[in-house]
Parts: structure tokens; C-alpha cells; sequence
């Protein structure tokens, strides 16, 4: 049986994260529960757990695919085009705080 596979690795960039936690959230005075970092540019956005749902938001209003858990400890990647987690050896891990 074959894994699905990310088909969109070649829009990932050396980003720097673009604060410590989501965006969005930050600016409207509103709380998350969890933050993903988009991997083409660096916004980091709330997951689809909390409230704002900003990482989506994000992917939907730039088409950036790929995020990474910007969760201390966490190294997985998730692809909103196609639909799958997975991880990248060697990639860098983020941590906020």
C-alpha cells in the first residue's frame, strides 16, 4: 500500500516565523489553542480547534499548502491540498515563547 504523499514540498521556504503566536488572534484580543506555521512565508495562524480557524483562513486567502506545528515538541507537517500529514527529515523545528 502506498502513503498519500505531499505533492507541494517545492513551496516550502526558509521562513522565519512572523511572531509568537497566531496573528489574527493577537490583534483582535482573541485566544487559540493551537498554532501552525505556514512554510512558504511564516505567518503563524490558529488551528482549526480554535475559534479563529487562522491558519485555514491563511492557506485559503494566499494558497500557501503547507503548514508545520508550531507546538513545542511537535514536528509534523500538514498539506491543505492534499490532505496529509506527514514529516520532512531534517526540517527545522519552531518553538514560540
Amino acid at each position: 500500500m502506498t502513503e498519500p504523499a505531499c505533492t507541494h514540498l517545492d513551496q516550502a521556504n526558509d521562513i522565519t516565523p512572523s511572531g509568537q503566536g497566531c496573528v489574527e488572534c493577537l490583534a483582535a484580543g482573541g485566544r487559540w489553542v493551537h498554532l501552525r506555521v505556514c512554510m512558504t512565508c511564516g505567518h503563524v495562524g490558529c488551528c482549526d480547534s480554535s475559534p479563529g480557524k487562522h491558519a485555514t483562513a491563511h492557506f485559503h486567502a494566499e494558497s500557501h499548502p503547507l503548514v508545520q506545528s508550531y507546538e513545542p515538541g511537535e514536528d509534523w507537517w500538514w498539506c491543505y491540498q492534499d490532505e496529509v500529514a506527514f514529516k520532512v527529515a531534517d526540517a527545522p523545528t519552531f518553538t514560540y515563547g
